[in-house]
């Protein structure tokens, strides 16, 4: 499969990991928070350079796993049969950018739908609930560990959120879904080497170039 050429929506949790809504100073959601990247976001962290803006304020980093779907969801479905694949990607998020349009009530594309804001590791065959529970997963910058999560953390588990987001909005073959970043988002830096980690297994770098 082409993964590249099949994605078509990109789905995002936000606030999904209780600590990271705190540090943030935003309110715990009582239900899943959704926003969207265009398709256009996605680049591989295959070793080379991603290219952010520099010219709008700080962009932060924030770790997550990314689900693929390999078949539509419909209500009755069990949601991880839905599922057919995993890896790691980073939400870059134009943060004060991100400030000024939720002071305003604006939507957030601005902030989080800028070209190569969406960037993946290799994807993995998804292992099933037990095991994607088991694994940490962790963002090392400049060869130190910067952020770390666990999925059974999330506030909203991934059966919840599938159906919840495929119940409102529909989830299809080659759709993706960002499930939400731990705490220990921060800015980058220009030069910035980048490695994500699903237990001891690197999925993807890449270096940072803001321009």
């Amino acid at each position: 499969m082409d993964n590249w050429s099949k994605i078509r929506n990109i789905y995002c949790i936000g606030r999904n990991y209780r600590l990271h809504a705190l540090e943030l100073g935003n309110v715990v959601p009582n239900e899943p928070l959704v926003f969207m990247k265009p398709s256009h976001a996605a680049s591989a962290m295959s070793g080379g350079v991603i290219r952010i803006p520099g010219k709008q304020g700080e962009v932060h980093f924030e770790l997550e796993v990314v689900l693929r779907m390999g078949r539509a969801y419909e209500p009755g479905t069990d949601p991880h049969a839905c599922i057919e694949g995993m890896t790691l990607g980073l939400d870059l998020t134009l943060r004060d950018v991100q400030s000024k349009l939720k002071a305003k009530g604006q939507p957030w594309l601005p902030a989080k739908g800028f070209q190569q804001s969406a960037p993946l590791g290799q994807w993995l065959p998804y292992p099933g609930e037990k095991e994607l529970q088991e694994h940490t997963f962790t963002l090392y910058r400049n060869g130190l560990a910067a952020q770390q999560g666990c999925v059974r953390d999330m506030l909203f588990p991934v059966a919840e959120l599938i159906h919840y987001v495929g119940t409102h909005y529909g989830l299809g073959e080659g759709d993706l879904l960002f499930t939400g970043t731990p705490a220990g988002v921060a800015a980058l830096a220009d030069g910035d080497k980048l490695q994500l980690l699903w237990g001891e297994q690197e999925l993807g770098s890449c270096t940072i170039e803001i321009v």
